[in-house]
C-alpha cells in the first residue's frame, strides 16, 4: 500500500505528512476484532510512529483497549476472539501462522491498569519474573545487573535500592505500578503498551508515570489508553480517538494526527465533542 492509499483510509487525515507514516513501527490496515460473533472493532487502518507515545482516547466501549490488546495478541486469551485485516511491526506481520503469540507478547510488553506484582515476590525477583518466564539463565551478578537498570529505567532504583528483597506488596500504589513497568522492560521489549496506567493512582504517583512516559519513548514506542483528556495532550505525540454509535456496535476510528492539532483544531466535529465534554 502506497503513502497516498493510506492517506484515504478511514481514519488517517487527508492533508497529513507522509513522514507520519514513514517511522511507523507499527502498521495496523483493515483491522477488525471479534469475541465470538461480536465485533468489538471495525476496519480499523493507521501507523503508529517509532520512540514516540500514541494515545487512544475515547468513551467506553469504543474499542480502544480492544486494539490495544490486539496489538500483542493479548485479546487471544478470551475465547473465540479473533481478528481480519494486519497488524505488522517493522514489516512483519504479527498474526502470521508460524508466529508464537508468546514472542510477541515478549516483544510488546503490557502495562495493566491496575498496578499487578507479585505480592509474594520480593522486588527484585518481580522485576526478573519476566525474563525467566521466558527461559532466560543468567548468573546472580548478571541478574542483579539486570534488575537494577530496569528499576533504572522505570524511574524507582533510587527508592528501593535498599530493599530489593522486601516483598512488592510493601511499596506504594504509584510504586507498584513503576515496578510493573520495569518487570515489562525487563525482557527488553521493543514496543510498550498501557492500558489506563494511572487510572487507580492519585495525583503524585500519576505525575511520576506521566514523567516516565515522556522517558520511556526514547528507547520505545508507547501506546496508552486513557480517559484523561489532560493526560492525552501532556504525554503524546500523536492522540487517535475512537468512538461508538450505539449499544451493541462496534468502535471505529474517527480521528487521529499529531496531539496538539487534534486538540486545537480537530478536524472532526466528534472530536470536538468529546475532548470538549459535551459528550462521553
Amino acid at each position: 500500500m502506497t503513502t497516498t492509499e493510506m492517506l484515504s483510509e478511514p481514519g488517517v487525515q487527508p492533508g497529513a505528512p507522509a513522514s507520519q507514516f514513514d517511522d511507523a513501527r507499527i502498521d495496523v490496515r483493515n483491522l477488525s476484532a471479534y469475541y465470538g460473533k461480536f465485533r468489538a472493532l471495525d476496519d480499523v487502518s493507521m501507523p503508529i510512529a517509532s520512540n514516540a507515545v500514541t494515545a487512544l482516547i475515547g468513551p467506553s466501549g469504543c474499542g480502544k483497549s480492544t486494539l490495544l490488546r490486539t496489538l500483542n495478541r493479548m485479546h487471544e486469551v478470551v475465547p473465540g476472539a479473533r481478528v481480519e485485516g494486519t497488524i505488522a511491526v517493522d514489516g512483519n506481520d504479527l498474526y502470521a501462522p508460524e508466529v508464537d503469540p508468546v514472542d510477541v507478547r515478549r516483544r510488546i510488553g503490557m502495562v495493566f491498569q491496575r498496578p499487578n506484582p507479585f505480592p509474594t515476590m520480593s522486588i527484585r525477583e518481580n522485576v526478573l519474573a519476566g525474563p525467566r518466564l521466558n527461559s532466560k539463565r543468567f548468573s546472580a551478578a548478571a541478574g542483579a545487573e539486570r534488575a537494577e537498570d530496569a528499576l533504572r529505567a522505570a524511574n524507582l532504583w533510587d527508592e528501593v535500592k535498599d530493599r530489593l528483597g522486601g516483598p512488592a506488596s510493601g511499596l506504594s500504589g504509584g510504586q507498584q505500578q513503576r515496578l510493573c513497568i520495569a518487570r515489562a522492560i525487563a525482557v527488553s521489549p521493543e514496543v510498550i503498551l498501557m492500558d489506563e496506567p494511572c487510572s487507580a493512582l492519585d495525583p503524585i504517583s500519576t505525575l511520576a508515570i506521566e514523567e516516565l512516559i515522556s522517558e520511556l519513548k526514547r528507547n520505545y514506542t508507547v501506546v496508552i489508553v486513557t480517559h484523561n483528556m489532560q493526560q492525552a495532550a501532556r504525554v503524546s505525540d500523536t492522540t487517535a480517538f475512537f468512538t461508538v454509535s450505539g449499544t451493541g456496535e462496534p468502535g471505529r476510528l474517527v480521528e487521529r494526527g499529531d496531539t496538539a492539532r487534534v486538540f486545537s483544531n480537530p478536524a472532526e466535529k466528534r472530536t470536538e465533542d468529546y475532548i470538549s465534554g459535551r459528550f462521553g
